[in-house]
């Protein structure tokens, strides 16, 4: 089934100049970026964005990192896009990653990990329309 998913492109993977690479992996898998910007998440913007883990002993931190520079917000479209996506993502701890993926090629370690995924349709729906509107998306 054709489906949408979010990713972004976290600032240690834009400072590391893997934008290109990134987006290339992600077209090779057969996922089409239909969306596309750059911006700078302010800590507020974070802290919306990533609120079902306020509760979390990382909140503070993913969201000051995620507000330290650049990101890449991109919507990718494919035959099961979230799956693909998280598959070619690869574990949230780069140690753990198979060496194939975005986040062994370019993650530090479980929190500058390098991009971001929607991990499942609801999800996506919320990621998307927090970042995108409908005219950017072609609605």
């Amino acid at each position: 089934m054709t489906e949408q998913t979010l990713a972004i492109i976290k600032p240690d993977a834009v400072k590391k100049d893997a934008i290109g690479d990134i987006i290339r992996r992600y077209e090779a898998a057969g996922l089409k970026p239909v969306a596309i910007k750059m911006m700078r998440l302010t800590k507020q913007t974070a802290e919306g964005f990533y609120a079902v883990h306020r509760q979390r002993p990382f909140f503070d931190s993913l969201t000051t990192f995620m507000a330290s520079g650049p990101v890449v917000v991109l919507v990718l479209e494919g035959k099961d896009a979230i799956k693909r996506n998280r598959d070619l993502m690869g574990a949230t701890d780069p140690a753990k990653a198979s060496p194939d993926t975005i986040r062994a090629a370019y993650g530090t370690n479980i929190e500058y990990n390098a991009v971001h995924g929607s991990d499942s349709p609801e999800t996506a729906r919320f990621e998307i329309g927090y970042f995108f509107s409908g005219m950017e998306l072609g609605a």
